[in-house]
């Protein structure tokens, strides 16, 4: 039995776009339940009053504000590239967005001082990243599989595409055993490589895009062929 698409000039599809829109502001706002408001005594300087806790959890406030405003970002580009949803797409991300609403928690870890020196909380935030940008790869993998995507994708594209998710994956994978063995700190530091794998990667995909629109007896989409 075929499943139920829903294009884009329908409501289910606003709605929907709408729904995982809302997810992001909803997971980014949660953020601020992280940040303890400081006693009396701190707030008699600038300096007393970043000295304590609210430094670290300032810090990690941002670190995932970042992160989350990219997902959104990376969400509503990769929707505006479909055509339609169908009930695989839109599963597909739900899960993504229940990996980025648990980012508050795992933010929560990174940004306590009492945890700064155990790996785990670093280990936790860099598989939640990690598995977030797994899922909106599978997003992108699920509409050009099943033909929902607004315009064909080729396979040198979709090898960009692919490259990009895993190199980043990579960025954060590799921060898990750098927090072990060398210390929560620096495995948050590895997360700064992304600063070089981001453009670079990006460039590339960019690059593959054009390509593919200058010879398009390249295009391959398998979804459109079914």
């Amino acid at each position: 039995m075929q499943r139920q698409r829903f294009g884009r000039e329908g409501a289910e599809f606003g709605r929907g776009l709408g729904f995982f829109d809302a997810i992001h502001g909803f997971a980014i706002t949660l953020l601020i339940t992280n940040i303890d408001l400081p006693q009396a005594p701190a707030w008699s300087s600038l300096s007393t009053l970043l000295s304590g806790d609210l430094g670290a959890q300032l810090l990690g406030f941002l670190i995932s504000f970042v992160v989350i405003a990219a997902f959104w970002r990376r969400s509503t580009e990769l929707l505006s590239r479909f055509s339609a949803i169908d009930s695989s797409v839109i599963t597909t991300n739900l899960v993504a967005a229940g990996l980025v609403v648990l980012l508050p928690f795992t933010t929560q870890g990174i940004s306590d001082p009492l945890l700064a020196e155990y790996p785990l909380p670093v280990a936790l935030y860099a598989a939640n990243v990690a598995l977030v940008i797994i899922a909106h790869a599978a997003i992108f993998e699920a509409g050009r599989s099943r033909g929902l995507l607004r315009m064909p994708v080729s396979e040198r594209e979709m090898r960009a595409e692919r490259a990009d998710a895993l190199a980043k994956v990579a960025v954060f994978g590799a921060s898990i055993p750098v927090a072990y063995l060398c210390g929560p700190g620096w495995g948050m530091l590895t997360w700064l490589l992304l600063l070089v794998v981001g453009p670079v990667f990006g460039r590339r995909v960019a690059k593959a895009a054009a390509e593919s629109f200058e010879t398009p007896e390249s295009l391959v989409d398998p979804g459109l062929t079914r």
